[in-house]
Formats: C-alpha cells, sequence, structure tokens
C-alpha cells in the first residue's frame, strides 16, 4: 500500500503517477506529475471518488501541474475504455488512523527505530472496502456513513471485538463517542454487508462475552462472517496479561465456536476460528467447504487449509516424480515456528518435486512475545538461522510474504542482504502452495536436467 505524504492534509486532490501513451488522458494532455484536483466539480478525496465521479465516457477535471497552475480539462473516451491513467497511491486527503487507545494495538507493540510506515495505525474506512482492512468505526461522522450508504462502500470489514459496553471501553480505549454499534446497524438496516473481526484477550472478551457477541451478530442479517482471532504480543506490550499460547486455551476456543458453527443462522458456516487456533490446540481443521469462500483469508482464515489441499493438487499430477531426483538440490523452506509443523508434515510428499525438502523454522527474535507467522519475521533472524544451517542445504527458500511491495523485510533488509549475511543461496518464493511446488520443479529441473 502507498501512503500519501502528507497525512491528514484535505483537498490534496489525486496525483497521476503513469499515464498510457495514446490513451484518452494523454491524449487530453495529462502527463505523470499533474494533481487532478476535482472531478466534475466534486473532490477528489480518493481513487473511490474517482471509481464514482468517472464512470461515464467524459469527465471535467480541474488539474494542477507541476508549477501550481490550474487548468480545466475534458477527458473523453469510448465505452468501457480505460481512462489511461494510474495515481500515487489509493487516498489522497491523508489516511485516517486510529484515535482509540487499543490494550492490544499491535502496532503499539512495535519496536523503536523501525520504518515510519510501519507506526501508521491506520482507522480508515476507505482502506476497509479497498483492501479489506478491519476497521473500528468509532471516527466515523455521520457523513461518512451517509458516502459510504451513497456509494455502496460494500462489504465493509469491521473490528469488533465485543457488544458489552464496559468491555469495549475496557479493550478500546476510545478517546470520544463509541458509535461503532450503531453504525453497524445503520450500515446494514441500508443493505451494506459487513465481515467482523473479533480480537480474542484472555478473560477480556472470551466466554460468556464473546457468546454474547455473536448473539448480537447473528440476529443482524448482512454479517456475512466473522473471524476470531488470539491477541498477538510483542515483548513490547504491556496491556495484556497473556495470549491462548497452551493447548488447553486454544482448544477451548475452537469448541466454543464450534457450537456457533453448528448453529447455523443461514446454510454459511458464518463463524471461522484463526488457523492458529486450530494449530495451537492440536485440532483437525474445517475442511475446505467449510470455509464458505474463504471470506476472511487474508485475517489468517482458512490459509492452512487452502494450502494444504492446493499442495496435495499439485503434487498429486501423474507427471511428477515418485521421489527425490538424484542431483537435484536439498532445500531448505524458512518460515515462523506456527507453520513449520505443517510444513514438516507436507515435506515427504514434496520429494514429488524432485527436490528433498527440509524445513528451518525462525524464532521471531525482532518482536518477541507470541509472534509467530512468517509474515512478521525481520531478515536479520532469518539471516541469522540460515547462517547457523547453511551446510545442511543448498537452497534456502524464504516465503514473499515476509517481505512488503518495496521487496524489504520489517528491518528494511533485502533479500540479497539476507543472502550475504547467511553466506548461502538464498531466495524469495511464492507463499502459495503451487507457487512453492513450481520453484522446486525448477530447482529440480535446472540442478539436474
Amino acid at each position: 500500500m502507498t501512503y500519501p505524504t502528507e497525512v491528514g492534509v484535505a483537498g490534496l486532490g489525486g496525483r497521476i503517477s503513469s499515464v498510457e501513451p495514446d490513451g484518452p488522458a494523454a491524449l487530453a494532455g495529462l502527463t505523470a506529475g499533474d494533481v487532478i484536483v476535482s472531478v466534475d466539480d466534486g473532490p477528489l478525496r480518493d481513487v473511490i471518488d474517482w471509481m464514482w465521479n468517472a464512470d461515464g465516457d467524459s469527465v471535467d477535471l480541474r488539474v494542477r501541474d507541476a508549477r501550481d497552475v490550474e487548468r480545466d480539462v475534458v477527458v473523453e473516451r469510448e465505452w468501457d475504455e480505460p481512462w489511461g491513467l494510474e495515481f500515487d497511491g489509493v487516498v489522497f486527503d491523508g489516511i485516517r488512523e486510529c484515535e482509540n487507545a487499543c490494550a492490544f494495538c499491535f502496532v503499539a507493540q512495535l519496536p523503536p527505530g523501525m520504518r515510519p510506515s510501519l507506526y501508521v495505525r491506520d482507522d480508515d474506512f476507505r482502506l476497509s472496502f479497498l483492501s479489506g482492512n478491519f476497521v473500528t468505526l468509532t471516527n466515523l461522522s455521520d457523513a461518512d456513513i451517509a458516502r459510504i450508504i451513497e456509494q455502496r462502500l460494500s462489504p465493509m470489514h469491521v473490528s469488533l471485538h465485543a457488544v458489552d459496553a464496559d468491555v469495549r471501553r475496557r479493550l478500546m480505549c476510545p478517546t470520544g463517542e463509541d458509535r461503532a454499534l450503531e453504525f453497524i446497524d445503520r450500515l446494514l438496516e441500508a443493505g451494506i454487508t459487513i465481515h467482523v473481526q473479533i480480537v480474542l484477550v484472555p478473560g477480556v472478551n472470551d466466554g460468556a462475552v464473546l457468546d454474547r457477541s455473536l448473539a448480537w451478530l447473528a440476529s443482524r442479517e448482512g454479517v456475512e462472517s466473522v473471524g476470531v482471532v488470539p491477541v498477538g504480543m510483542t515483548r513490547y506490550q504491556k496491556g495484556v496479561a497473556s495470549g491462548y499460547d497452551t493447548p488447553e486455551a486454544a482448544a477451548a476456543v475452537v469448541r466454543q465456536l464450534e457450537m456457533w458453527r453448528e448453529r447455523k443462522r443461514t446454510d454459511l458456516r458464518w463463524v471461522h476460528a484463526a488457523d492458529e487456533f486450530y494449530l495451537g490446540a492440536n485440532a483437525p481443521l474445517p475442511a475446505w467447504d467449510d470455509y464458505d469462500g474463504f471470506p476472511q483469508f487474508e485475517n489468517g482464515i482458512g490459509m492452512v487449509r487452502a494450502f494444504i489441499d492446493e499442495a496435495g493438487e499439485e503434487l498429486d499430477a501423474p507427471e511428477r516424480p515418485s521421489a527425490a531426483v538424484p542431483g537435484a538440490p536439498h532445500v531448505a523452506l524458512v518460515t515462523g515456528t506456527l507453520f513449520a509443523p505443517v510444513l514438516r508434515g507436507l515435506a515427504p510428499a514434496f520429494a514429488r518435486t524432485g527436490c528433498s525438502v527440509d524445513v528451518l523454522p525462525v524464532v521471531n527474535d525482532l518482536l518477541g512475545g507470541n509472534v509467530n507467522v512468517a509474515g512478521l519475521l525481520a531478515g536479520r533472524d532469518i539471516a541469522r538461522a540460515v547462517a547457523a544451517r547453511r551446510a545442511d542445504a543448498d537452497v534456502f527458500l524464504v516465503p514473499d510474504v515476509a517481505v512488503n511491495d518495496d521487496m524489504v523485510f520489517l528491518d528494511d533488509l533485502t533479500v540479497d542482504d539476507v543472502a550475504a549475511q547467511a553466506g548461502t543461496d538464498v531466495r524469495l518464493v511464492s507463499c502459495d502452495a503451487a507457487g512453492l511446488v513450481s520453484a522446486l520443479l525448477e530447482l529440480s529441473t535446472a540442478k539436474s536436467g
């Protein structure tokens, strides 16, 4: 995600990052660096405004160039033809940041000295619609609700956590009036669908409190899914005493949620426990069909099931070798400690790519606490773990979920930096099973062919 450089500046407009040669925008005289200030005399606060207003075959723009000179531009196109321009980011008037002081806020638990963008606590309803970010709705106004309804920004992704007023105050510590539950009802009544996240904190919003939250949600049409995820804790936090770090604690949550999954409000399995609960409890994962299209996949719900099933499909292809091919490289799959047992269980099957495969779990020393997923691994932690095992494998594959769009890890190291520090061959690989199998097949073919 590209964030605007001037957070909170109203009326910034949308800066054009690129223009397609001979496209409608270029033919109208627009160039990269121009800022579109308004569309048909309406504000351009974000890419949603652009999509809403620029949906015809002609659009009137107010444009400001690099010399701060403004001009009026009419852009015309054929029906269904792209406008031929891209914006620098999706939010133009500043990311709306969270005004709460949540006890479990993960951003507040980060160590000092990291890149500034990691400390942006976005709570922006537009990113909820565009990117699936979960937001609290506590910083919305009546005008914002009216805009969501008017522009049909559906679905929305909402962090609810609890419906009990006292529990919400304890968990979220809102700095203003908390109207989120009212806003949820207004959105649902207007036909906006909602996906809900509940971050579960032991002794605070689990047990009977969780039952009350689920009962409240079950009574409302338009709540498409509810994802329950465990609280994440780094070593830098002091607001939460413990997580669901024992098999017994994780299993209790799975059992409680299974009762709600079986008590079907519709034909959908609408309540989903995070993969961490099943892995922590050593419990069987739900079947593929039980995830109902994986509505909360990016929330860590169903990723393990999808990976296992996809790996099985890829490896069962009849043209696959039956075992590792002589001369093919020995490969180590780098991952977090949470997913390592799953990969170890699949390692013998990965031999059908021709490569012999081992698993290297990496402890997250940068963040500590109960942070154990591959996506939050730092380059330095990976380099240290690989260096200690570099004699055990020819190639170390790191899932690309651990780097951002600029291809850097949380600590700003690149994969080349990691390889240099580890003193061996370290490469990025797709985090999905199909991409991993494809990479292993390419390694096998290259080394043994």
